[in-house]
C-alpha cells in the first residue's frame, strides 16, 4: 500500500513542516541542560502544547519530540534503557495533539545523530551506529509515525548509516534525509553564490566543496529517500544557496528547514534574530529554488510557521491564477587582589597609540579554514602596505573551525611584521586553558587581546559541541589584568608579568541597551583599555551609545563593514545578531542592482569621515576576504589621521 505521505508529496502544493522544538521548550522554561526527550515522560503537557501551537499555525507535518532519543544520547543522562518508552510516548503526544486540534497532519519521527564521532575519527563503528538507529526507529514505527525525518546530520557517512538502518526496519516507510546546513559543506565561493533578486546562479565554483559529492547524492537516492535537503546550522540565506546547489545535483524532492538566523546570548537566554516576516519572504525564494517541503529549525516559532503558511497560500493562489540578555553560565570569578607590580610593563606599539590618543586603524583578517595561510598572509601584507596599525584576528568566528588564532597571529607578526589584535573567547577554554594560551601567546610576541564570550557552538559546524564559559568576557578581562600583575587567577606568581593590551566589545544597537551599557561599565571597571563596537552604518547608531556615555572613559573604536550587495546587506540585517542596516541604506542597496558594491563603499567612506572625529579608531571588516576593497578605506583613514584639520572639518 502506497504511503499517504508520498501521495501528498506528489501533489503540486508544497508541504509545510513545523519549527523548532528545543527552542520552544526552552522558551517555556526548560533549561538546555535538561534532556528534552525525557520531557515526553516528565512534562507531556509542555511537549504537547508545542505540537498544538504548530498545528494551529498551519503546519502539515509535525515532528515527534525524539530528536536525540537514541541510546547513545540518552546515556549522557543515565536513561539509555528508556529508548522505546520515550519514543513511543513522543509519537503518542504528537498524535493526541493532532486529534485535539482536529487537523489531519502527518506525524514525522524525528531522528538525529548518535552524538559521537564515527570511525575513523571516533571509536564508534558504522555497524554500532546502525544498531543504535534501528532501536529508535523500531520504536517510532511501533508508535505509528507516517514518515521519518533524519535531520541535523553533520556527517554524510552517519546520515547514510541512518538511512540504511531505517531500511532494515521498513522497506516502505518514507524517509526524509537532511544534512546540517553548513556553508563549508555546501559552500559556494562568494562570487558564485546566488543573486537572490535575479534568481540567477553564476556557474563559477558551483559544485559542493566537501562532503556532498555527486556520488554521495546518487547513493542517497539509491537508498529510496523520499526527499533530501538541509536544516539547522545557518539561516535562510545559507539555506537558499544550499538548495540551489542540491537542485543541480539531484532529482529528489528537496526539503529546507533553516534556523532563524544565527543565535546570540543576551540576558541569560538564547535569541534568534530572523523575523517571521523575513521567513515568509524567504519561503517564496525556497519554492523558486525547488523546495517541496519547507519549515524551520532552531529559533523558529509558531509565528514563523504561520507566516510561512500565509506565504505558501499566496504562492499557491498565484500559481493557480497565472499561466504555467547574554548567557553567563557561571558568574565571573571573584577577583584576587593583586600586589603592586614589580616590573614595568613593556607596552606594545598599539598600546602606546591607544594611550597617546592616536587614531588607530585596524583591519579584520580571519584565520584560514585549513593548513594553508598564504591568502590571508598576503591580505595582511597588503593591509600593512596600505598603512594599517594592526590586524584583528578572529577566534573561530561564527563558531566555525579555523586555524588557531594564536598560531596565525604569530605567523602574521613574524612573517609580515604587522601587529595583531587577537580575539580570545571563553567559549572553548576553561580557566586553566585560557591562562595557558595567554602565556603561550605572550611568549610568541602577541601583546593585544580582545576579550570575548564567543558565539554559541550550536550556530557553527559542530552543533553538538559544548561551550565552556567558566567565565564571561568581564571575568576574562580581570584574568588578563591579573596576569599583567604577575599572578595567575589562583594568586600564584607567574614570575615576570605579562604586558597585554585588552580590548572589549560594545554593541550600540543592542535590543536591551540598558543591559549593554551596564556590561560596558563592568568591562571598564574590570580594566579594559579600549572598546570596539559592532558594525555601525550611520551616526544615529553611534549616538545611541554616545548619548548614554557622552564621555567614554576609554577610547572607542568603531567597526565599519562595507556592504557588497543587497544580498549581503539583507543577510547581515536579518541573520546576524547585533547588526542593524538602516532602512534607507537597505533600499539604496536594493535599488542599485549591479552597482550595489559602489553604494556600499560610498556609504563606508561617508561614515568613516563622519564618525572619525567622535571616536579614537576604526576597525574595517572586509567581507569575503576582499582586502583590496578596504585598503582604500585604510588609506583614507591614514589621511584623516595625518592631517588633523581634516578630522575637524569632518566633524563640522
Amino acid at each position: 500500500m502506497r504511503s499517504p505521505f508520498l501521495d501528498r508529496l506528489a501533489q503540486p502544493a508544497p508541504l509545510l513542516c513545523d519549527g523548532g522544538m528545543g527552542t520552544q521548550l526552552y522558551a517555556r522554561g526548560v533549561p538546555y541542560e535538561r534532556c528534552f526527550d525525557e520531557l515526553n515522560r516528565l512534562e507531556p503537557t509542555t511537549v504537547q502544547a508545542v505540537h498544538m501551537a504548530y498545528i494551529h499555525a498551519g503546519a502539515d507535518i509535525i515532528e515527534t519530540n525524539t530528536f536525540a532519543a537514541n541510546r547513545a544520547q540518552l546515556a549522557r543522562f543515565g536513561i539509555e534503557r528508556s529508548v522505546r518508552d520515550l519514543n513511543l510516548r513522543g509519537v503518542r503526544l504528537a498524535r493526541e495533539a493532532k486529534e485535539v486540534c482536529g487537523r489531519d497532519v502527518f506525524l514525522a519521527g524525528s531522528v538525529s545523530s548518535v552524538g559521537q564521532p564515527l570511525e575513523p575519527a571516533g571509536t564508534l563503528s558504522l555497524d554500532e551506529a546502525k544498531s543504535i538507529f534501528v532501536e529508535q526507529i523500531e520504536a517510532l514505527m511501533e508508535g505509528g509515525v507516517d514518515l521519518l525525518i533524519l535531520e541535523t546530520f553533520g556527517s554524510p557517512a552517519e546520515l547514510r548509516a541512518a538511512v540504511q538502518a531505517a531500511r532494515l526496519v521498513s522497506r516502505d516507510l518514507p524517509i526524509v534525509a537532511s544534512l546540517s546546513l553548513l556553508s563549508d559543506t555546501f559552500g559556494l565561493a562568494p562570487e558564485a553564490r546566488t543573486d537572490v533578486l535575479s534568481k540567477e546562479v553564476r556557474p563559477k565554483g558551483l559544485g559542493p566543496k566537501t562532503g556532498l559529492s555527486a556520488e554521495l547524492l546518487a547513493e542517497l537516492q539509491s537508498l529510496e529517500v523520499a526527499a533530501l535537503g538541509v536544516n539547522c546550522g545557518g539561516g535562510p540565506r545559507e539555506a537558499l544557496d544550499a538548495l540551489l546547489t542540491l537542485s543541480t545535483a539531484t532529482a529528489s524532492p528537496l526539503i529546507v528547514m533553516p534556523n532563524a538566523g544565527h543565535p546570540t546570548l543576551s540576558g541569560g537566554r538564547h535569541h534568534y534574530v530572523a523575523t517571521p516576516a523575513y521567513f515568509a519572504e524567504c519561503t517564496v525564494r525556497f519554492l523558486d529554488a525547488g523546495a517541496r517541503l519547507v519549515g524551520g529549525c532552531c529559533g523558529t516559532t509558531p509565528e514563523h510557521i504561520a507566516a510561512m503558511r500565509d506565504a505558501l497560500s499566496r504562492a499557491t493562489a498565484t500559481a493557480h491564477t497565472e499561466p504555467n540578555r547574554r548567557v553567563d553560565p557561571q558568574p565571573p570569578l571573584s577577583v584576587v587582589a593583586p600586589p603592586n607590580p614589580v616590573h614595568k610593563l613593556q607596552e606594545s606599539p598599539l598600546a602606546r597609540k591607544v594611550r597617546d590618543g592616536t587614531f588607530v586603524i585596524s583591519v579584520e583578517v580571519d584565520p584560514p579554514r585549513g593548513l594553508q595561510p598564504t591568502k590571508m598572509l598576503e591580505g595582511a601584507r597588503s593591509i600593512k602596505s596600505a598603512g594599517a596599525d594592526c590586524v584583528d584576528i578572529g577566534d573561530s568566528p561564527m563558531a566555525r573551525v579555523r586555524m588557531n588564532c594564536i598560531a596565525f597571529g604569530a605567523l602574521v607578526e613574524q612573517r609580515i611584521g604587522l601587529e595583531t589584535l587577537i580575539h580570545f573567547t571563553t567559549r572553548d577554554r576553561n580557566v586553566m586553558a585560557l591562562q595557558s594560551d595567554l602565556l603561550g601567546a605572550h611568549a610568541l610576541g602577541i601583546r593585544n587581546i580582545i576579550a570575548l564570550t564567543g558565539d554559541p557552538p550550536r550556530m557553527g559546524n559542530y552543533p553538538a559541541a559544548t561551550g565552556v564559559w567558566d567565565v564571561d568576557s568581564v571575568g576574562f578581562i580581570k584574568i588578563i589584568k591579573q596576569l599583567n600583575q604577575g599572578l595567575d587567577w589562583a594568586g600564584n606568581s607567574i614570575g615576570r608579568p605579562t604586558s597585554f593590551l585588552v580590548a572589549c566589545a560594545v554593541n550600540p544597537m543592542a535590543d536591551d541597551l540598558d543591559l549593554e551599557i551596564e556590561r560596558y561599565w563592568r568591562k571598564v571597571d574590570a580594566g579594559a583599555d579600549f572598546a570596539i563596537t559592532q558594525p555601525l552604518y550611520d551616526l544615529e547608531q553611534l549616538d545611541r551609545f554616545l548619548g548614554r556615555v557622552p564621555t567614554p572613559p576609554i577610547p572607542t573604536v568603531v567597526e565599519i563593514m562595507p556592504l557588497q550587495s543587497y544580498k549581503h546587506a539583507e543577510f547581515c540585517h536579518n541573520e546576524l545578531a547585533g547588526v542593524v542596516i538602516p532602512d534607507g541604506l537597505l533600499s539604496d542597496m536594493r535599488s542599485a542592482g549591479e552597482r550595489a558594491l559602489d553604494v556600499g563603499l560610498h556609504q563606508a567612506y561617508e561614515f568613516l569621515h563622519a564618525s572619525a572625529p567622535l571616536v579614537q579608531g576604526v576597525l574595517l571588516v572586509p567581507s569575503f576576504h576582499r582586502y583590496e576593497l578596504v585598503n582604500d578605506l585604510v588609506r583614507a583613514a591614514c589621511e584623516l589621521r595625518s592631517v588633523p584639520s581634516l578630522l575637524t572639518e569632518a566633524g563640522a
